[in-house]
């Protein structure tokens, strides 16, 4: 059997990385790579500030150390990217972040980008890392739904608040195009989609489409050392 594409859910919530291997179930098919998906136990539970991505930057570096020779492409399943520089650093093999590759997409489908995020103080970390990749003036608004990573479990009522916070970002701020802040939103895609009637991207799927991709036509990653 080939090498997985490998999903790290640098959190330590197992109902989260649940979530994320079922919404990556049309990826999986006979001819392609299989799809791996774990929990990073020494994670926070959810990651919801600077300090709780900082953490889990360090998991992330020390999984992809042990895991590495176990996989054929890595994804990091948080909206902050975690550890993708470090993960970048230890290995040549194709490493996707899936904000930077989320965001990547949306552009792709649509020239005004709104973004979902979990909470209030999760939207300047998002805008900052928007600049960092030169992607903030294709974003028209990044709104919270105010709600904890473990809270989004709770379909019954996040559901309606999700839709709520799209619906903003299509008629308030003319965004064609929905970005899912948080990896842990991956079950409300689909329903949004057909809502909103505009692209909703879980960009988990779009980082893992995109490992295999580069899996199929022998893409190698970018090998970054300290000094570039």
């Amino acid at each position: 059997m080939s090498l997985p594409v490998l999903v790290i859910n640098p959190n330590s919530n197992d109902e989260v990385t649940a979530s994320i291997d079922r919404a990556l179930d049309p990826l999986r098919s006979n001819d392609a790579p299989p799809i791996r998906c774990i929990t990073l136990k020494d994670g926070p539970f959810g990651i919801e500030s600077q300090r709780d991505a900082d953490v889990a930057a360090v998991c992330v570096g020390a999984a992809v150390e042990e895991q590495v020779d176990n996989a054929a492409a890595i994804v990091i399943a948080c909206y902050s990217d975690p550890g993708l520089g470090a993960a970048r650093e230890i290995t040549s093999k194709p490493v996707f972040g899936i904000a930077e590759t989320g965001l990547a997409t949306a552009i792709m489908l649509g020239g005004r980008v709104g973004v979902v995020s979990i909470l209030k103080k999760s939207v300047d970390r998002h805008w900052s890392y928007a600049r960092a990749l030169g992607l903030d003036r294709r974003i028209v608004a990044d709104l919270p739904v105010n709600l904890s990573v473990a809270e989004l479990a709770d379909e019954a009522s996040v559901a309606s608040k999700m839709l709520d916070v799209g619906r903003r970002l299509r008629d308030d701020h003319n965004a064609n195009v929905i970005v899912l802040g948080c990896a842990g939103m991956a079950r409300y895609r689909e329903r949004m989609e057909a809502e909103l009637e505009i692209s909703v991207i879980d960009p988990t799927q779009a980082a893992v489409a995109a490992a295999l991709s580069a899996l199929r036509l022998e893409y190698r990653g970018e090998r970054r050392t300290n000094g570039s």
